[in-house]
């Protein structure tokens, strides 16, 4: 699967000589600061047993271009003899903060070994800045007063990794997911876990956190999430989650995130061997019928490797309807090469066009893991808009793109050039 047209990249994160390698690409933008948060971990090898520091770069971002600063290390983002993974930002617009919540993981304690014993090495912790990520304060580890002693019946858990989100009502949602313990023993070993996903809230800007029910049915581990506001007004949680069963996993949430119902296969969204994180966001359809007649929706893009057996070819998935498991497109494969994971972000620039006013321009941008030989060499960060999206989906979409009424977006979302 090729495409005509790939975004230009910029690397923000690379191996070292030395073996240092960087993983887990998490993302934030924060609208009031025109600033992008890069979010990685630091590992001394690609092995997830050799994490070790939280690493940031901060860009300006300049309507057509993103002006990047030096890499740091997060080093409040610690607790002693244990190492730091899954960064998973998400910012509360009404307070200013930006809460980066991340596992520390006991010593050099893999997440297989965890999962095989049933002894849990990891605990929840979080770090947080008022400043847009100039300063950060120092850690909060929130594993007993957040969890409690329902940490025994789990092998071991995660967060995200990227993004969390913020809804309207300023409940503030982390994705997570943990390996629940099914049965503690057969024969002396633990003999069955099952993954879930779930998420970890807060209704009092980060004073106070819980966890909500897991997806009930299905298995499900990495997860993001959208909040989706559909034409009739109604909203809905929408999670999307990797998962071992060849497709990816999609469940609704009716109460923001507490509780989901069964999960869903997506089978026009592949899954590579045993699969491999993805991301969401969610925004504002730029339909001038839907403006006149209805609610604005939510539509959903999503990133992925496209290939079903192997870490190769990142591209972008878009849905207008996502409760409907069977309302993706093909992909637009915006990096051709060995690719893993990735976050996304969504950018409403503040201008449009003069014909349709208040409808802002739509830009996304993508941080994803990428390389020539091996998909960990480094972490590619692109721009692209949605009009680009729209225009490199294939061509077998052409229906779909007049059908609901795209031809207009050309005229009006701005392109980079």
């Amino acid at each position: 699967m090729s495409s005509s047209y790939f975004p230009a990249r910029t690397v923000l994160f690379e191996r070292e000589k030395a073996g240092t390698t960087y993983r887990i690409p998490a993302l934030l933008y924060i609208p009031k600061r025109a600033t992008l948060l890069a979010f990685a971990e630091e590992r001394l090898t690609p092995d997830d047993s050799h994490a070790n520091v939280l690493v940031l770069r901060r860009g300006a971002f300049y309507r057509t271009y993103v002006e990047w600063g030096d890499m740091r290390v997060v080093e409040t983002a610690s607790l002693e003899k244990h190492r730091s993974m899954n960064p998973c930002p998400v910012y509360d617009e009404l307070t200013g903060t930006v809460f980066l919540f991340f596992i520390a993981v006991l010593g050099n304690t893999p997440e297989s070994f965890q999962i095989m014993t049933g002894k849990n090495a990891a605990r929840l912790c979080y770090v947080t800045s008022s400043d847009g990520g100039l300063t950060w304060g120092a850690v909060t580890d929130l594993t007993e007063q957040v969890i409690g002693s329902v940490i025994e019946d789990w092998a071991t858990f995660a967060l995200g990794p990227g993004h969390g989100i913020q809804l309207r009502s300023g409940r503030l949602l982390v994705p997570a997911y943990t390996y629940h313990i099914d049965c503690k023993e057969c024969f002396g070993k633990i003999c069955k876990t099952t993954p879930h996903s779930f998420t970890f809230y807060s209704d009092d800007h980060g004073q106070s956190w819980q966890f909500g029910d897991f997806i009930p049915n299905l298995k499900t581990g990495e997860c993001q999430l959208v909040s989706v506001y559909e034409e009739d007004g109604s909203n809905i949680l929408y999670c999307n989650a990797r998962s071992p069963l060849g497709c990816r996993v999609q469940a609704l949430s009716m109460d923001d995130g507490a509780a989901f119902l069964p999960g869903q296969l997506v089978r026009k969204l592949v899954e590579s061997n045993r699969g491999c994180h993805g991301s969401i966001v969610g925004f504002p359809a730029p339909l001038l019928h839907s403006l006149q007649k209805h609610k604005t929706p939510t539509w959903v893009l999503y990133s992925h490797p496209t290939s079903h057996r192997s870490r190769i070819n990142m591209g972008v998935y878009l849905s207008t309807f996502p409760r409907n498991a069977d309302s993706w497109t093909e992909p637009w494969v915006i990096y051709e090469g060995p690719s893993a994971y990735s976050d996304l972000a969504v950018i409403e620039l503040p201008f449009s066009d003069p014909s349709t006013p208040g409808i802002p321009a739509i830009t996304f941008a993508c941080l994803y893991e990428s390389g020539a030989r091996y998909a960990y060499e480094e972490i590619s960060f692109c721009l692209f808009t949605l009009s680009e999206v729209i225009e490199n989906i294939p061509t077998e979409f052409d229906g779909f793109k007049t059908n609901i009424g795209l031809a207009p977006l050309r005229n009006w979302v701005v392109p980079f050039t």
